[in-house]
């Protein structure tokens, strides 16, 4: 999946970049420290409209959003920082600016009524049934958004969509024609698998010692940070009946049953009863941290040393990467809730990244080893077998085929895409660093095809294209200044 996602994240891009609607329930997603030269606090400015730091990372946090759920919840800033997601963010960002500019060029907008129709349509707001502006406020506030902000970025998204629209044009005949004989073209190919059970490899220590010397700095020990933690131990709120109910009266639409009803008093005591002992002790570790940052911490509360590291975290992930970003001039993270208890974090050393020794890094050669040599070796195989291989005959193929025998739903699809691609009646196939295919074809003919299937396909294409080409002309027309530092 990784593979495939870095070879056609541009595409992935294209895709989508006009989803411009603040995700309810992404979360905050942080980055690094920038520098910003624009007084205003812009990241960018496109034409007469800037692109704040906020709208940036709003960017940043619907891009992280959509790829994790691609990846199935298996998304991280890891991943995050190898996809360049901060730059298509901002790339993201200034395409948006680019629509807007040309909206505004024509004095088009979103009235007040579109708007209004708009949100109250979104069900996430809605409550027993009916749009509920208690519980549209609430969504807000506790996925960090204002009303003012997340309705500019509402009218900014639909007004987006509006330019676009006007723009749209149905497939003509002849298109319809030319991509129909396109997609009817039907080879039949005799092919062969080679994979890594094709090749041998001398796996001793001597051919990974070798590998490994020349590659070291690919191998190097993760940082650790000498800190020191301050733990709140859960206290109770010895809270009375009449604190106990204000407190649900106040916070109702946060107690709600399996199916999204707001729980009576008497089913919620015992939750809200929860709550405010969190508060209560939330309330203390607060009180622990500043005297913790004051250095007037009581005798009898002491602060435990420990290291951690992405190897050895007795934390969670969310805190070491927050550690990570700690600097002897802010060496503080705020009590933060680890299980049930509120941690506060002091930095004391960062110990940098250091070289692993052969015996350390011994797998992680191996590993690295075996996929680059088998890669190299599978190709060679290729090279040398191409022109004279026997192998297997498949039925007729289509570039609309999802399905070859011995490869993987995911594998046909990508094979089939390149088949297609090809100017060479005989050739192979790579397919990530495992496996490569063999091919020769042996017949063409042109079967018949769905026309409404494939005018449904013209349409999407056309749209593609147009927007991508629009967004080139209009990179012509309005100036464009990036004030991000490193950009």
């Amino acid at each position: 999946m990784i593979t495939w996602m870095q070879r056609h994240r541009k595409y992935l891009v294209i895709t989508i970049w006009i989803s411009t609607f603040a995700f309810i329930g992404a979360g905050f997603v942080g980055w690094g420290q920038y520098s910003y030269g624009d007084k205003a606090g812009a990241v960018a400015k496109v034409g007469d409209i800037s692109i704040t730091q906020r709208q940036w990372q709003q960017a940043y946090n619907n891009l992280y959003s959509q790829y994790n759920q691609i990846f199935q919840g298996n998304f991280d800033q890891e991943q995050a920082k190898s996809f360049g997601l901060e730059d298509q963010a901002l790339k993201q960002s200034i395409e948006q600016a680019l629509i807007l500019n040309l909206a505004n060029s024509y004095n088009l907008m979103i009235t007040e009524k579109e708007l209004s129709d708009a949100i109250i349509a979104q069900n996430m707001f809605f409550e027993n049934g009916h749009f509920s502006k208690a519980l549209y406020t609430k969504v807000l506030k506790q996925n960090g958004l204002n009303i003012s902000d997340y309705e500019n970025d509402m009218r900014d998204s639909m007004l987006i969509r509006k330019v676009l629209a006007l723009f749209q044009s149905a497939p003509i005949t002849l298109e319809n024609e030319t991509f129909n004989m396109a997609s009817a073209i039907a080879d039949q190919i005799e092919y062969k698998l080679l994979d890594a059970n094709t090749i041998t490899l001398d796996t001793s220590d001597t051919a990974l010692k070798s590998y490994w010397e020349m590659r070291q700095q690919n191998y190097m020990s993760a940082p650790s940070y000498d800190i020191e933690v301050l733990i709140q131990e859960p206290i109770s709120a010895n809270a009375t009946e009449a604190e106990i109910e204000a407190f649900y009266k106040e916070n109702r639409l946060d107690f709600k049953d399996a199916e999204g009803k707001i729980l009576e008093f008497a089913q919620a005591k015992d939750t809200v009863i929860a709550a405010l002992d969190d508060k209560a002790t939330n309330k203390q570790a607060l009180r622990g941290y500043i005297a913790f940052k004051k250095e007037k911490l009581d005798e009898s509360t002491k602060p435990q040393a420990m290291r951690v590291s992405l190897d050895n975290n007795p934390l969670d992930a969310e805190t070491l990467t927050k550690i990570t970003a700690l600097k002897a001039t802010s060496p503080f993270i705020k009590p933060v809730k680890i299980n049930d208890r509120y941690t506060t974090v002091k930095l004391i050393t960062t110990n940098p990244a250091t070289p692993k020794s052969f015996e350390e890094a011994k797998l992680a050669v191996l590993e690295d080893y075996k996929r680059d040599q088998q890669s190299q070796q599978l190709q060679k195989l290729a090279q040398d077998s191409v022109a004279s291989f026997k192998g297997q005959v498949s039925p007729y193929l289509t570039a609309q085929s999802k399905s070859v025998t011995g490869l993987n739903d995911a594998e046909a699809l990508e094979f089939i895409k390149q088949l297609f691609a090809a100017t060479q009646k005989r050739g192979y196939i790579v397919l990530g660093e495992e496996k490569v295919v063999l091919y020769n074809i042996i017949d063409q003919k042109i079967q018949e095809s769905d026309a409404t299937d494939s005018a449904m396909q013209v349409a999407r294409l056309k749209a593609s294209l147009f927007d991508k080409n629009l967004i080139e002309m209009l990179k012509t027309k309005y100036s464009i200044e990036s004030f991000v530092g490193g950009n």
